[in-house]
């Protein structure tokens, strides 16, 4: 019974998704599908609009037959220890490969890249150093970088964020021995980061994000499935909203206005000072968005900040982020289809991780860490809502669901 993987927020899941889903069981000749999803908080820092029980429900409609969330410690960092994380949970659900979407479309490039980099690994930390000490971000000094190696061969645009990622899951295969085919499928009409629709059926996730929130009311339907329109609707008549960082501000801003210096100065991500410019800067910000065009330099993207802030919010410390190392601990099972389910039972014996599928069954700190960030997540819910959310993360079982008959058990 093989399995491809896929490493997803969906965020929300939309006709891009499902296009990759597809498309990467065809090209891997898979059974089962996969699917290591982010938690509550996302990798670029910011909250998910709605929760994971939600976006798993999403998955599994449309062919996810296992969503197994990718914990907050490895889910909300940079895209290294983030791919990390995910191929190891992959891996000890003894995955046969994985599928990612790329600007590229050809592994070659990938595979050429990541034995090349291996190679010069010193030439290639010099380098970043160097770039770093003229002032720009960690991702441009790594880009220009590996420019700079002129490696020749097939050349990775690594200043891509698909690519950047990509590339990162097929170091973290070599690196940790993987026993897992790394395949990838070109992205389709809309890109990452694009914030406006096309005349496709697919768009990106940012902009169906910023369609929701806008105040035209932008209509979504041709761009996702009918399952997230409806999942979309539910959680929002649920919950009267769909998160977003401005309902958070008030909770940062109390958070660093009652923290010191040197309490700040242990949250993980707070380096080289930074502490002195967020505590100047937050008293006169009005907005979320306010506070972070003050805060963003050239030296630190937004996203960087974004994730810091987030930190800071869950009072994240960089003692609580240290990674005994770079693989997830445990296998927190959201939901699985029947397939799934029969693909779990061939292979759990050979599993070597605890699969957690309820909360009260097993502890561990990198554990607290998704609680925490569970419990942050729904502060803006009133009471009793809160109360009920919060109690849903303990008591919720992985989601079940029937895709011959389309029902969840």
């Amino acid at each position: 019974m093989k399995s491809v993987g896929l490493v997803v927020e969906y965020n929300p899941f939309h006709n891009g998704h499902l296009y990759h889903l597809q498309a990467s069981k065809e090209k891997a000749e898979a059974d089962a599908v996969i699917a290591v999803m982010s938690g509550h908080f996302l990798q670029r820092g910011e909250p998910a609009l709605v929760s994971k029980w939600s976006r798993a429900k999403m998955a599994l409609q449309q062919g996810a037959d296992l969503v197994i969330e990718l914990p907050y410690a490895f889910a909300t960092q940079k895209a290294e220890i983030f791919a990390e994380g995910a191929i190891s949970i992959l891996e000890a659900l003894k995955c046969d490969s994985v599928c990612f979407g790329s600007e590229n479309g050809d592994i070659s490039p990938f595979l050429e890249t990541a034995e090349t980099l291996k190679e010069l690994d010193s030439d290639y930390q010099d380098a970043i150093k160097y770039y770093m000490k003229q002032g720009i971000s960690y991702p441009s000094a790594q880009t220009k970088a590996y420019q700079s190696l002129n490696t020749g061969g097939h050349t990775l645009d690594l200043s891509l964020p698909n690519n950047i990622l990509g590339y990162q899951y097929v170091k973290a295969i070599q690196k940790q021995g993987a026993a897992i085919s790394p395949l990838t499928i070109k992205r389709t009409a809309a890109g990452y980061h694009d914030e406006e629709f096309n005349e496709t059926p697919i768009a990106s996730a940012t902009s169906i994000r910023k369609a929701i929130f806008s105040e035209e009311n932008k209509d979504i339907q041709s761009f996702v499935p009918e399952t997230s329109l409806y999942h979309l609707k539910q959680y929002k008549d649920n919950f009267d909203t769909f998160h977003q960082w401005e309902d958070y501000f008030g909770f940062l801003k109390y958070t660093i206005c009652t923290m010191t210096h040197d309490e700040l100065k242990q949250i993980y991500e707070v380096e080289e000072g930074l502490e002195n410019r967020i505590k100047s800067l937050i008293q006169q910000a009005s907005s979320f968005k306010d506070f972070m065009e003050q805060l963003k330099t050239k030296r630190y993207t937004w996203t960087r900040l974004q994730r810091l802030c987030l930190h800071i919010l869950t009072r994240t410390t960089k003692e609580q982020m240290k990674l005994e190392e770079a693989a997830a601990p445990y296998l927190r099972l959201l939901g699985m289809s029947s397939q799934g389910r029969t693909y779990l039972n061939r292979i759990k014996k050979a599993v070597d991780k605890p699969i957690v599928s309820t909360l009260s069954a097993f502890s561990h700190p990198l554990l607290n860490l998704d609680i925490k960030a569970a419990s942050v997540y729904a502060m803006i819910f009133p009471e009793p809502i809160r109360s009920q959310f919060m109690h849903s993360e303990y008591s919720t079982r992985p989601v079940q669901y029937d895709e011959k008959e389309k029902l969840f058990l």
